[in-house]
């Protein structure tokens, strides 16, 4: 099954399934943001994480990045057209997670419950 997919579509689908992935892109959603603000908004993401995933879509086209011109120079960072087509996608996962929460915490506890009863 793995040969009918092209290594890059691979990596593609691992940088889109990722839970960054996916929570920057809902964030960008809302527009353009400096670093600091992607941090704060995305909290628990570590920094490294943060850089790390804001270069994997830069990288992919779907982030642009700005140097803004300050002093000191600020970044920020938005959707590109191919970043907002995933957008969609993007943000019905999140919602679905946020709709459904307390059902699947339920979930989570029950299974962990039977797993140490027995």
């Amino acid at each position: 099954m793995q040969d009918d997919f092209p290594a890059l579509t691979l990596e593609i689908m691992d940088l889109v399934g990722d839970k960054w992935t996916l929570l920057l892109v809902y964030t960008l959603g809302e527009g353009a943001m400096r670093f600091s603000e992607l941090k704060r908004r995305a909290s628990p993401i570590s920094q490294k994480m943060l850089t790390q995933t804001l270069r994997g879509l830069e990288r992919h086209g779907m982030v642009d990045r700005s140097v803004l011109p300050t002093a000191p120079p600020q970044v920020e960072y938005a959707l590109t057209g191919l970043g907002r087509t995933f957008l969609s996608a993007a943000s019905v996962i999140c919602q679905w997670t946020k709709d459904n929460l307390e059902e699947l915490q339920a979930a989570r506890t029950h299974f962990d419950s039977a797993r140490l009863a027995a």
